[in-house]
């Protein structure tokens, strides 16, 4: 059985983690009308209260433990890095609690399948926070392709690279936090394609390796039959525009950077050609309708979203699994019956 808030107050959340997602998630919270921030966690007791007293957040906590056995709480928001989100959402889920888990919501899709397979058991809401999936204007380029208005979808294409030199004891270089471009930026361009062309036939992964042993710059090809369709690109270490476009039999669409969460859109329809602004411009830092459908589907007493739903969240890992496991990308923490083999 799922749990339900009463509609006359607020959601309240609660955060794991206090790095520069949670800041910006805890802000996109407090413009929302039907939530607030609750409480927040961290590995360290005083940076828990230094974001607690510089966000105005009621409650601080010595352990992540004490937070998610808060009954005051109603979500929590699993902002650690990547290692960490099963163990972290596993507990908040024992405790009865609503998860809303940073992406990717596992090191591999075992993780994930373990996760969610809880959060139904324990009947609690349970989402990776893919919040480009909630971008309004991706949505609507997915109603646009719906529609035909660019006919047949023959192509697409994603990238995103960041252009930082090269640093053993970044998180992004370091192995043992989950390193590497395919989970963090990749996780992306492969969500993105899948959004608009589901799961491939096959696909081609070819990249080069950081000194640490992650994943600094990966190429994917997407084949449906014998076509290639999508070409997603991410890079540690390669700066690029960070843009993507879908190209249809009568026009296109393109997405203006950063392509994860688009400032616009450029579309070309049988001649005509317009643009779409953004309707998030200057609201936030772009968590609100992801926030907004986490609070929907609880008031709701549902335990899956359908815009984010768990067996779509569980077949992205898989793609990402099995390019791990083209480059050989192996993580400490995964058990030997997990990830990339």
């Amino acid at each position: 059985m799922s749990v339900q808030v009463d509609d006359r107050r607020q959601l309240r959340w609660g955060i794991i983690g206090t790095g520069w997602i949670a800041d910006a998630v805890a802000g996109d919270i407090d413009l929302s009308h039907g939530c607030t921030v609750h409480g927040v966690a961290s590995r360290e007791p005083e940076r828990a209260r230094e974001f607690a007293l510089s966000r105005g957040i009621p409650r601080h906590y010595d352990s992540y433990h004490d937070l998610v056995d808060d009954d005051e709480l109603d979500v929590v928001y699993i902002a650690t890095t990547h290692p960490f989100h099963r163990t972290h959402a596993l507990m908040a889920i024992e405790a009865g609690k609503h998860v809303v888990i940073e992406k990717p919501l596992g090191l591999n899709a075992a993780q994930a399948r373990e996760v969610l397979d809880a959060a139904r058991r324990r009947g609690v809401f349970a989402m990776e926070a893919m919040w480009m999936r909630l971008n309004p204007l991706i949505r609507h380029a997915q109603e646009l392709v719906a529609q035909g208005v660019v006919g047949e979808v023959r192509g697409l294409r994603h990238e995103f690279g960041l252009g930082m030199p090269f640093d053993a004891a970044h998180r992004l270089y370091d192995r043992a936090n989950g390193g590497g471009a395919l989970l963090d930026l990749g996780i992306y361009p492969v969500t993105f394609a899948y959004l608009f062309l589901k799961r491939p036939d096959t696909v081609r992964t070819v990249g080069t390796m950081s000194p640490t042993g992650v994943d600094e710059t990966v190429h994917m090809e997407w084949f449906f039959g014998t076509k290639p369709q999508a070409q997603l690109w991410c890079s540690i270490s390669v700066d690029a525009p960070n843009q993507a476009a879908i190209l249809g039999s009568d026009g296109w669409i393109s997405f203006d950077a950063p392509a994860y969460r688009p400032s616009g859109l450029t579309v070309r329809s049988r001649g005509d050609i317009w643009t779409v602004p953004d309707p998030l411009a200057g609201a936030g830092s772009g968590y609100g309708p992801q926030i907004e459908e986490v609070e929907r589907c609880i008031r709701a007493g549902l335990m899956e979203s359908p815009l984010v739903p768990h067996d779509e969240t569980i077949a992205i890992l898989e793609i990402l699994d099995e390019a791990r496991a083209a480059l050989g990308v192996v993580y400490p923490d995964e058990a030997p019956s997990e990830g990339a083999r």
